[in-house]
């Protein structure tokens, strides 16, 4: 698969590593089922991620999910509009620090879905979108 790519966590609670295997160190546990996070390396077993908080760590790929997420990594809400465009209507609101489906990203906007609803977000206001490396090692 390509590198970087975006998966996201499957469980509630997953367990970071310092290398690509059981016995390396521990470094935190993820608590947050659904977080974005970036593949930035990977072996058969293991994906070396990047979060949004710009944590680094080895997770075992049976705790990612290919469904993609975004964050809104700012503690203020995001408008979410009905069309990818700045003046559109505003269909909802993305709560800061929240998570949402990633639907898809067209010319600089993402469609999130959240709650049964649906909308249009600058792709600059969330985590989980960019194609660069979100991580400086």
């Amino acid at each position: 698969m390509d590198v970087p790519r975006y998966v996201s966590l499957k469980y509630g609670q997953v367990n970071a590593r310092v290398g690509p295997d059981e016995e390396h160190r521990l470094l935190w546990i993820y608590q947050a089922k659904g977080l974005p996070v970036q593949v930035v390396a990977e072996t058969r077993e293991w994906r070396r991620i990047c979060d949004p908080e710009g944590g680094v760590a080895w997770v075992h790929k049976r705790t990612t999910d290919g469904r993609r997420t975004a964050m809104r990594v700012q503690a203020t809400p995001l408008p979410l509009r009905a069309q990818p465009k700045a003046g559109a209507r505003v269909t909802a609101y993305l709560a800061g620090r929240a998570t949402a489906n990633l639907d898809k990203c067209e010319k600089g906007w993402c469609r999130l879905k959240v709650g049964g609803e649906s909308g249009w977000a600058p792709e600059s206001e969330i985590w989980g979108a960019s194609p660069q490396v979100q991580c400086k090692e």
